[in-house]
């Protein structure tokens, strides 16, 4: 049985977790009422035993990253990190973003890794997974305590972000940024606030996000943005238009990557198109699996950020396009520095 969307939240579903024994069904009884559903945040605690986590992906930019909490209540319906809560017995529907996890030593655990003697210093990034500047940060304030931890140890950091929060943190940053330790990607997926409303509901409205790359830059953090995802007749057209406005803004480079719905993320989106644009939901979904080999998602490296096939090919042609006409590079071509990282109470190099 399908639930009606919930205000404020990315989806009312909460498909099977593909990990469980049984599965349950929900049946109607003939006694519905008009009542509007809601769904309120829990927060776990968790200990993490460690918080560095490795990857091997030629697609990414960086071979570690860090997420202080598991699920994201910013509830993107698109994002593809749903599928990580079935580890912890939890839907990727709405549990994911309802049912979240912090990791509240954190910043603890990440100084005992650092201070490893085996430990070799290259940027970690925040923001791989979950989104570290989502609305329970306010409160739990993980994510800067990992940043004042990588700021004491002098260790590089890269962000993605969609949250405005971040600009809490600009004294920090600041201090990287002046010691070329850190770059940020603000996520800006469309200029349009009522479909930001129904896509990302609780992230911030692109003209908060629009700011946030304009008061980084202020304070001399270089910024990217990041065009993500690229939905097929739902945001595409505003590829151009994004770009330009980050530009201004202050960016200096520009990335994107094509819709990705692996496992539960597809039944679940295409709920969404259902709910929300049911007369072009099937040009949505042609499109996508024209771009993804004729199926809805293509794991394979190399093609899984960008897609293969005519539509793929049109948007990389219009991507770059745009990053000439605007100035931007797909690589800002800052190098973050490794060079200063030293523990306390380890002596730095003199050369």
């Amino acid at each position: 049985m399908h639930s009606a969307p919930i205000r404020g939240r990315g989806t009312a579903s909460n498909p099977h977790n593909r990990f469980a024994a049984s599965h349950s069904t929900a049946e109607h009884d003939g006694w519905e009422q008009d009542v509007p559903s809601t769904a309120s945040t829990e927060v776990r605690i968790e200990l993490a035993k460690s918080i560095i986590s490795r990857n091997t992906s030629p697609d990414l930019p960086f071979d570690r990253s860090i997420n202080t909490y598991r699920g994201c209540e910013h509830g993107c319906i698109y994002c593809y990190a749903r599928p990580s809560h079935a580890y912890w017995d939890l839907s990727p529907g709405i549990d994911f973003e309802t049912r979240l996890i912090a990791k509240t030593n954190a910043a603890s655990r990440l100084e005992e890794q650092l201070s490893a003697r085996s430990y070799q210093c290259a940027p970690i990034n925040l923001g791989a997974n979950t989104d570290p500047y989502q609305p329970i940060e306010r409160e739990y304030r993980l994510t800067r305590q990992v940043l004042e931890v990588l700021l004491r140890y002098r260790h590089p950091v890269t962000i993605v972000t969609k949250g405005a929060l971040i600009l809490r943190d600009l004294d920090i940053l600041g201090e990287l940024a002046a010691r070329r330790l850190v770059r940020v990607m603000v996520s800006l997926t469309t200029l349009d606030d009522d479909l930001k409303r129904v896509l990302e509901p609780r992230a911030a409205a692109p003209g908060a996000r629009l700011r946030v790359i304009s008061r980084l830059t202020e304070a001399g953090v270089p910024v990217g943005v990041l065009c993500s995802p690229m939905i097929p007749m739902v945001n595409d057209h505003e590829l151009e238009a994004l770009m330009r406005e980050a530009a201004q803004a202050g960016a200096l480079s520009a990335n994107y990557m094509l819709l990705r719905l692996p496992l539960e993320v597809a039944p679940l989106f295409e709920q969404w198109l259902h709910d929300h644009y049911p007369q072009r939901m099937n040009h949505v979904l042609s499109l996508v699996r024209q771009s993804r080999g004729g199926q809805l998602y293509d794991p394979s490296f190399g093609v899984r950020m960008r897609g293969e096939g005519v539509f793929a090919d049109l948007l990389a042609q219009r991507f770059a396009h745009a990053l000439r006409r605007n100035g931007l590079q797909s690589r800002d071509g800052l190098s973050l520095d490794t060079s200063q990282f030293c523990p306390p109470g380890r002596q730095m190099a003199l050369l």
